[in-house]
């Protein structure tokens, strides 16, 4: 295997480890390392952009979360807690 192929390896078990736990919330990725799902679909994009494949942040984010955004949120997403939204105050400080 190549360096990408590996990378790419590497990337598709992040995947799969976030999609084992979707009980850590986005929230809680940014406060503790300053990055979140929605961050790797951004990024991914931004690749995808870069390497002249056209591609919306809904596409982009269906690939990271494995369904459609709006339907994996509804499903695991509950509304921030007070703790988890001052918490990740500080973070910005």
């Amino acid at each position: 295997m190549n360096r990408t192929e590996l990378e790419a390896a590497a990337f598709r078990r992040l995947l799969a480890h976030l999609d084992s736990r979707k009980d850590v919330q986005n929230i809680d990725l940014m406060i503790l390392a300053g990055f979140c799902r929605n961050c790797l679909a951004d990024w991914y994009r931004e690749a995808a952009q870069e390497a002249g494949t056209e591609m919306s942040k809904d596409q982009a984010r269906e690939i990271i979360y494995g369904e459609a955004f709006n339907e994996w949120k509804s499903k695991h997403q509950p509304e921030a807690t007070p703790e988890q939204l001052a918490a990740f105050a500080k973070t910005k400080k």
